[in-house]
């Protein structure tokens, strides 16, 4: 394994928010499907233990000794202290702890991951935070004809249950810990979002408790096929409206558009191989010039290989630009092993980055992949693939990090004025955090074959999205680690006062990597708020949902929805 696969930690694939629009429960009866449920409606799904009784949520109150290890997420730069924290097991138990909030004139917030970037979920304001890790269970409903996944489940959680009991998956992030609250809600992609879409692609149904005008709270379920039209709507804000704005989703249901059968056939079937590549390039060998045709080459090659169904279509990759303090470059790039000419499309996308580099050597085969001095490729099962590339770097699920992150949505390849400051600043003697860089990921194929208004997701043909981001471990290190983050979107994205505005050549911003400076004019000087470059043109559509189904304004931080 290299220093470089060793020291990353590919943050960008599974980054959600876990928050307020977590998931949960347990499938319902067969029978028992309603379109509004009612404040009742959590009683279908109760927990029970080994002998069937009732199994009661938690509360956790400051004396108890699990306190401290509830009141922060995976940011150790945003802390809470909340009254308590509420572990409900069921949609009944989540109804119950919203209304007491609701009652109380209390300020609630929500978790299933804990990944989320910035405070959205831990910060001074919240009194109740409502944490869905007991909410974890994954099933196939009868009554619905799709997969239950609970808020509080894990991405891993949901891999292994629907691979090992179906064959079947989702296409969502790396990150094993990641809520599939967050996640979801904000449209997440991940290793094979170009082969299949984005998780939002696949989603059938939702369960929301929500809080109407007059105070009252109640759960619905809102399907992509609910006939009527409020709750489609509420259905299409959590395909990518973000976590924290319209209630809490304490279920959501899985089923592809369009299919029928069994539950083998209702989901993406996962494949049964990958190659999984993993790429090396000392900084010592990289100059300017050869750096600038890197980047160049990887954005050219998803714009000339774009196209849904084909197998360098369904190819993804990770191109880690580390800061030089690091030592190395590298990429991760993963491709089904069942694909036609799936390994010369590998081989040759792999030697391209080599020779862009200026760094093509003596070659070797593995796998039926070409692979040279730089690259490793390892033919493996999907599953166990998929646990690997989430488990090998440390700081990946390392829980005692604080970070940054800035993202930025690209429909070409990275212009030269860009690439010129990202070198400036990747190649910098200030001295940042060793695990500082921009990662760029691939986008395109089967994510730019849906309407940017069919879901909340609008940025449906951009080829990459890229995250500039910092981790660290010391508070004194803060400021120089911020600062650096700041200072190099600032200048990649120069042109168009400080980030990227949607135009020909970028598209905004991705909700699920919030950033809280771009609601601040110090740091956002285009004339494009912070809505616009999360949403675009789809954002008036989900502040009337907001006005609709939230019209309190109980689920909210710094960027929810506005009223």
């Amino acid at each position: 394994m290299t220093n470089e696969i060793k020291r990353r930690r590919f943050v960008g694939a599974g980054s959600g928010i876990a928050l307020a629009t977590a998931v949960g429960g347990l499938v319902q009866a067969p029978g028992a499907r309603a379109a509004d449920t009612g404040a009742g409606a959590g009683r279908l799904a109760e927990a029970t233990d080994a002998i069937g009784a009732q199994t009661a949520g938690v509360t956790v109150a400051p004396a108890d000794p699990r306190y401290p290890d509830l009141t922060s997420g995976m940011n150790q730069r945003w802390q809470a202290r909340p009254d308590k924290i509420v572990l409900p097991r069921t949609t009944a138990e989540v109804v119950t702890a919203v209304r007491e909030a609701v009652a109380a004139g209390k300020r609630l917030s929500v978790c299933s991951g804990g990944h989320c970037f910035e405070d959205f979920v831990f910060n001074a304001d919240v009194k109740i935070n409502i944490k869905l890790s007991l909410m974890n269970q994954v099933t196939f409903d009868t009554s619905m004809n799709a997969f239950c996944v609970g808020g509080g489940a894990t991405l891993l959680d949901v891999y292994e249950a629907l691979y090992e009991g179906w064959g079947v998956t989702i296409p969502g992030g790396i990150c094993h810990s990641v809520g599939v609250g967050g996640h979801i809600t904000g449209g997440g992609f991940g290793n094979l979002s170009r082969q299949y879409g984005l998780t939002v692609d696949h989603l059938h149904a939702v369960e929301v408790v929500v809080v109407a005008a007059d105070g009252s709270v109640r759960s619905v379920i809102a399907a992509r096929d609910s006939a009527d039209a409020r709750l489609r709507d509420l259905f299409w804000a959590h395909t990518g409206g973000g976590g924290g704005s319209f209630g809490i989703v304490t279920r959501f249901w899985f089923r592809t558009p369009g299919a029928t059968g069994g539950p083998e056939t209702l989901l993406p079937k996962a494949p049964s191989q990958i190659f999984l590549t993993l790429a090396n390039w000392p900084w010592e060998k990289v100059t300017l010039d050869g750096f600038s045709r890197l980047v160049t080459y990887w954005g050219q090659w998803l714009e000339r290989n774009n196209t849904a169904g084909t197998t360098a279509g369904s190819l993804y990759s990770w191109l880690l630009l580390n800061h030089r303090d690091s030592g190395s470059l590298g990429a991760v790039v993963q491709l089904d092993a069942s694909l036609p000419d799936a390994a010369t499309v590998l081989s040759d996308f792999l030697a391209g980055m080599d020779q862009a580099l200026g760094l093509s050597s003596t070659t070797r085969r593995s796998s039926g992949v070409v692979d040279s001095a730089y690259t490793t490729t390892r033919l493996l099962p999907w599953l166990r693939g998929t646990r690997y590339i989430g488990a090998i770097s440390p700081t990946q699920l390392d829980p005692t990090t604080r970070s940054i992150h800035k993202s930025s949505h690209l429909r070409t390849a990275t212009p030269q004025r860009q690439i010129d400051a990202m070198y400036r600043n990747l190649t910098s003697t200030d001295g940042p955090s060793a695990l500082t860089g921009i990662v760029l990921s691939a986008s395109g194929g089967r994510i730019a074959s849906v309407s940017p208004t069919a879901t909340a997701v609008a940025q449906r043909d951009a080829i990459m999205k890229t995250n500039f981001e910092s981790l660290w471990y010391d508070t004194k290190d803060d400021a120089k680690n911020i600062a650096w983050v700041r200072n190099a979107f600032r200048d990649v994205y120069a042109d168009t006062g400080g980030v990227p505005v949607p135009n020909g050549v970028t598209d905004g911003c991705y909700i699920n990597y919030p950033d809280g400076d771009l609601s601040d004019p110090a740091f956002n000087a285009s004339a494009v708020s912070w809505h616009d470059l999360y949403w675009k043109g789809n954002y008036a559509r989900l502040q009337r949902i907001k006005r609709d189904w939230d019209p309190r304004d109980v689920f909210r931080h710094r960027q929810s929805v506005r009223l």
